[in-house]
């Protein structure tokens, strides 16, 4: 190590805080590499007395650095409480499991008995959970009450292994954070049957995983079985009427509930009435309901309203961004002035007036549409879970495809369909795709973007069809690249266009997708800054797939 960099090391390990028991190296930006990087980091380590709580956010920790400081870690018995959020910035993904491995049997060694343990904001993606594994598994977890996993990347696939991670003796879990993992219903499935396991929860955080009404389902019948619960955040997954009647039951057997939010939950109005009865109904601690953003008529809404007449307990009510209408906006705050509690209300800024369209119809279309999934992965729709159910399940008995062609794969895209089409898909996509059209090619892309998912045979079959169409379409001395990118970028909302046009619901999907498009020798370098500049940008819809974007950034910028 070069001795100005060891100057600068010591001048940041300078700004080190110790107090009651804990080391902190926060946000020091420290780049451990080398067992010489974390020279200074393993010395303040071994000369902590009594070491019982350790922060290295926001510093990037190699594999052999990892090591070492593991090393040092051995010997701190009386640690309890890990912040080990954001510490790999810039690491490859394979080089998480091994450091967090490191780690974990250090801990173990030490006989530690955690308390808290924080990984949040590390982009290990759904194999990382196997890096921390054997630690959720040993008694140094036995005492885990707080487990943060929030923007990790896990996919389905993380969410699986964490439910495996949970059996044997069962954590005493009271706090868990899962939010923007992409856990989608098959991960919030597993989930739900480690939290039935639990039994100990108080809260949940769970924003932002692409859940649906089957997995919602799930979380709430695991949720009936752990009656401590306070806080329930779900918020910006998709309920609709089934996954809202299935919760609006669990909370009427939850008496400690203080915090409920769904926002921005597509609860709609009949999903809203059935809350409401639950609220009405007990909820006596209920200190804040949330349920912004979720397509809630007038009448619905003021149900709600009704409902809290008696929560003394209640400091905010949420119901901005629903379809109430003026009229309706001023008779839910005359109610609320008739229980003297119109303090309670949140702003109403982003209200709209009320949608005539009708909401059954809606609901029927979205449940043909998952029920033709569910048909295409070879299941039917099951009867309700019980709780021993959720603990026992067990996978359904696989029914015969039907024959795929392009044609529907685009029409209707899914995973399954992608590798149904065979070995050939991507010349035959490519093959009948015209690539002079440049809507045509952004379209087709979006397409096939929307089926990507981190297991290997649908990840590579997405790869293949898009190289084969894209390097198609650069190819063509006709193609305008910038037209393309311009395209693409007003699909995915981030360029406003002056036609209307509906940006794709998800940009998890074409964001990991580019991540592999741009380091393809097909893709013009000129593209590089734009995207850089449009990625970069606040967005909402970039902010709920922070992984899939930081991924992408990352690529972006070592080109």
């Amino acid at each position: 190590m070069a001795s100005e960099d060891i100057a600068k090391l010591a001048e940041s390990l300078a700004k080190t805080k110790v107090a009651g028991g804990q080391l902190s190296f926060k946000g020091q930006s420290l780049k451990l590499n080398t067992a010489e990087d974390a020279e200074e980091v393993i010395k303040q380590i071994e000369e902590f007395d009594g070491l019982e709580a350790l922060r290295l956010e926001g510093n990037t920790v190699g594999v052999e650095a990892a090591k070492v400081i593991a090393k040092a870690l051995e010997k701190k018995c009386e640690l309890k409480r890990c912040h080990w959020s954001d510490m790999f910035t810039g690491r490859l993904r394979s080089e998480i499991p091994p450091a967090l491995i490191s780690l974990g049997d250090a801990l173990i060694t030490a006989g530690a008995q955690l308390v808290e343990l924080d990984l949040s904001d590390n982009a290990f993606g759904p194999d990382g959970v196997r890096g921390f594994e054997a630690l959720l598994k040993s008694p140094a977890c036995y005492t885990l009450q707080e487990l943060k996993l929030n923007n990790c990347g896990m996919g389905i696939g993380g969410g699986k292994s964490w439910k495996s991670s949970a059996q044997g003796k069962p954590l005493a879990l009271k706090i868990f954070v899962a939010g923007r993992n992409r856990l989608e219903n098959d991960g919030a499935t597993a989930l739900a049957e480690a939290f039935g396991i639990i039994g100990t929860l108080e809260e949940v955080h769970m924003p932002q995983n692409g859940i649906n009404h089957p997995g919602i389902t799930a979380l709430a019948q695991a949720f009936a079985i752990n009656p401590l619960l306070k806080v329930i955040n779900l918020n910006d997954n998709t309920f609709t009427e089934k996954g809202a009647v299935a919760m609006a039951e669990t909370l009427k057997a939850l008496r400690q509930i203080e915090v409920i939010n769904f926002g921005d939950c597509l609860v709609r109005s009949k999903g809203a009435v059935a809350i409401a009865d639950a609220v009405k109904e007990g909820l006596n601690k209920l200190k804040e309901l949330n349920l912004s953003f979720c397509e809630i008529k007038r009448d619905a809404a003021l149900t709600v309203a009704e409902a809290i007449e008696d929560k003394a307990e209640l400091e905010k009510l949420d119901l901005n961004g629903n379809y109430l209408g003026e009229e309706g906006c001023e008779q839910l705050q005359e109610i609320l002035e008739s229980f003297n509690m119109a303090a309670v209300l949140g702003s109403l800024s982003d209200d709209d007036e009320d949608d005539d369209d009708d909401e059954e119809e809606e609901d029927e279309e979205e449940e043909e549409e998952e029920q033709q999934q569910l048909k295409e992965r070879g299941e039917e729709e099951q009867e309700p879970l019980t709780p021993k159910k959720i603990i026992d399940s067990q996978a359904s008995t696989p029914v015969p495809s039907p024959p795929v062609d392009v044609a529907t794969f685009l029409a209707f895209p899914s995973p399954e369909k992608l590798l149904r089409l065979g070995p050939r898909c991507s010349v035959l996509i490519a093959q009948q795709t015209d690539t002079s059209d440049v809507e045509k090619v952004v379209a087709t892309l979006l397409r096939i973007s929307s089926v990507f998912k981190d297991e290997a045979p649908v990840k590579t079959a997405v790869h293949e069809t898009t190289d084969a169409l894209m390097r198609k379409a650069f190819g063509s001395a006709t193609f305008n690249s910038d037209a393309f990118v311009t395209t693409l970028l007003v699909h995915m909302g981030l360029l406003k266009s002056e036609e209307k046009i509906k940006a794709v619901p998800s940009l998890y999907g074409i964001l990991m997708t580019l991540n592999h498009m741009v380091q393809q020798d097909y893709f013009p370098k000129s593209l590089v800054p734009v995207l850089s500049a449009f990625v970069t940008k606040p967005n909402r819809a970039l902010d709920s797939c922070s992984f899939a974007r930081h991924m992408l950034l990352q690529t972006l910028h070592q080109l």
